[in-house]
């Protein structure tokens, strides 16, 4: 099994990730959402690549049953049901719903990779139960970091090294990249405590000074989601193994 980490998706067209098998990861915060708002009943996510898009395709689907979330900035956007915080999309707020969803870097990502033979959404929530299916899966793949601001965060590239890492425990035959070794040295080297660690990434403090800390601590707790997130028909669904 190859695997290889790509720490920003800005460098990539669509037809590059066409036939492969890719794992996005945005730890802070959209692929955390993601991961919440299936495990608390929403119907499905669909995630879009700007605002405009995701207001214009609202307008064509039931609206008591959809709802649009997404922040530019760490900000709910004017006009959104919901913002980009996991702690948001509770029970009673998701379920049966589906939901639009704009992020400054998750969403894009996700729709850069859209011609994916397989896409899967990971997080610190889900991280065992992907490694596991991939294994099980047993081809190469791609973790595509979501990153912050065009560039490459600490966090996504350590949380794509924690699933190498419970990769590796599992199967013995792993070949990767050199920035898949980074991103494994990068997590045996900062990732023993993951809240801490979030805490002073440049995206985590960004969230911190706007009062997301509650967030922050929900988003690096590891492995309370036993759910896999599939991109199918351009909408991101809980994955049915049997």
């Amino acid at each position: 099994m190859k695997i290889n980490v790509l720490l920003t998706h800005l460098i990539y067209d669509e037809l590059y990730f066409s036939g492969k098998t890719i794992v996005v990861i945005d730890v802070l915060r959209a692929t955390s959402t993601i991961v919440n708002a299936l495990k608390n009943g929403a119907r499905e996510i669909i995630p879009v690549a700007s605002v405009e898009f995701a207001v214009k395709i609202s307008g064509g689907l039931f609206g008591g049953h959809t709802l649009i979330g997404g922040e530019r900035n760490t900000k709910k956007i004017d006009g959104f049901a919901l913002g980009n915080s996991p702690l948001e999309y509770k029970p009673e707020t998701v379920n049966g719903k589906s939901i639009i969803l704009f992020t400054t870097n998750g969403s894009k990502a996700i729709t850069k990779a859209k011609f994916s033979e397989n896409l899967f959404v990971c997080s610190f929530l889900n991280v065992n139960t992907i490694a596991n299916y991939l294994v099980s899966l047993n081809k190469d793949f791609e973790i595509l970091c979501a990153g912050m601001a065009n560039a490459m965060s600490m966090e996504d590239t350590i949380c794509g090294g924690r699933l190498i890492s419970e990769i590796e425990k599992i199967h013995d035959d792993v070949n990767l990249s050199d920035s898949a070794k980074a991103s494994l040295a990068l997590d045996k080297s900062f990732g023993n405590d993951v809240e801490n660690m979030l805490k002073n990434t440049e995206h985590g403090k960004i969230l911190l000074d706007n009062g997301f800390s509650e967030d922050i601590k929900f988003c690096g707790t590891t492995n309370i989601c036993d759910i896999i997130p599939y991109l199918t028909n351009n909408t991101i669904k809980i994955l049915t193994t049997q």
